[in-house]
């Protein structure tokens, strides 16, 4: 009997040894996972915003500059935007997307910006917020850079990442922008080129005129909850059709009966068929927002739902 008692006793122990390594190794990889894509981390806080110093309500087209405006349009001595609804196809094959013609006087329109004014980690904000709290006349969602730990990232003249891995956009202050490979090209030269934004996320659609593939094998990179980009997705893109002369198209898709998203090839060819001769893809999904003089002009997932970002590109004027 106290042979058996000490067997039972001993299992006892076993099992509980056992439970105890089990949670601290789930415990472990929960805290690892939630370190890695919820738990904010701030590396840098940004303090030289161009933003004007107007109150938080205010755009920035209500701050000393002669502009008109509709939900549509705006038009002032510096820039113009003109937007679009488009929808083609129809049933299941229905696909809705919104085009931003923009020409502004001087590149330094173009600007971007982080959320909560802080590069990072696991930072996010509504595309809408952050638009609002730069003043944005317009803005789309941008590379969700926080998502990731690699690329080079230089916004506003300043590198805040420096981990060239993929193809990437490059925002010139001659108003031009250029797609080029990261590994290829160093961030010094970049700044002494005259970049003064980049977005890494991918892929490229049109370089020097031309669609760049048949995009049947993309890979961004492999994070934790990543989908296939290959598919119909929502997408967002920008593009150039001359030098201060930009294209932008936020597609809306997942929503049957509304628009079921593009492929990269069918975004490729919407941005050759405005006149794009560099066009760049940026995050999508539920990260695709257009946003226009104070409002969400598209239909993030069909819900009119925004998912928080990283950083947004936009226009503002002071």
């Amino acid at each position: 009997m106290k042979t058996q008692r000490k067997a039972t006793k001993k299992k006892k122990r076993i099992w509980l040894i056992a439970a105890i390594v089990t949670l601290l190794g789930v415990g472990s990889l929960t805290y690892g996972l939630a370190d890695r894509y919820l738990i904010k981390h701030v590396e840098v806080v940004v303090t030289d915003n161009t933003a004007a110093s107007t109150s938080s309500n205010e755009t920035a087209a209500t701050t000393d500059v002669q502009a008109t405006s509709d939900d549509w349009n705006y038009t002032s001595d510096d820039i113009q935007i003109k937007i679009n609804q488009v929808q083609t196809g129809s049933g299941s094959d229905l696909i809705t997307y919104y085009v931003a013609d923009v020409t502004v006087k001087d590149a330094s329109s173009l600007r971007s910006a982080f959320a909560d004014n802080s590069f990072g980690t696991n930072i996010v904000e509504d595309t809408s917020v952050i638009a609002s709290s730069n003043h944005a006349i317009f803005a789309i969602n941008g590379d969700y850079y926080g998502f990731r730990d690699d690329g080079v990232i230089i916004r506003n003249g300043t590198v805040y990442r420096d981990e060239p891995v993929r193809d990437a956009l490059a925002l010139l202050n001659d108003g031009t922008i250029q797609t080029y490979d990261e590994t290829e090209t160093s961030s010094s030269d970049l700044l002494a080129e005259g970049v003064t934004n980049t977005l890494s996320f991918g892929p490229i659609l049109i370089q020097d005129g031309k669609i760049t593939s048949d995009f049947s094998n993309v890979k961004i990179d492999t994070n934790f909850g990543n989908r296939s980009i290959q598919n119909a997705n929502p997408r967002t893109a920008i593009g150039m059709i001359a030098p201060n002369h930009y294209v932008f198209v936020v597609v809306d898709g997942r929503k049957e009966g509304y628009s079921r998203g593009m492929t990269l090839t069918e975004l490729a060819d919407v941005m050759a068929g405005l006149g794009a001769t560099e066009a760049y893809n940026l995050d999508g999904g539920g990260s695709s927002t257009m946003y226009f003089m104070g409002r969400v002009v598209n239909n993030p997932l069909g819900k009119n739902q925004e998912r928080g970002v990283s950083d947004i590109l936009y226009i503002g004027e002071e």
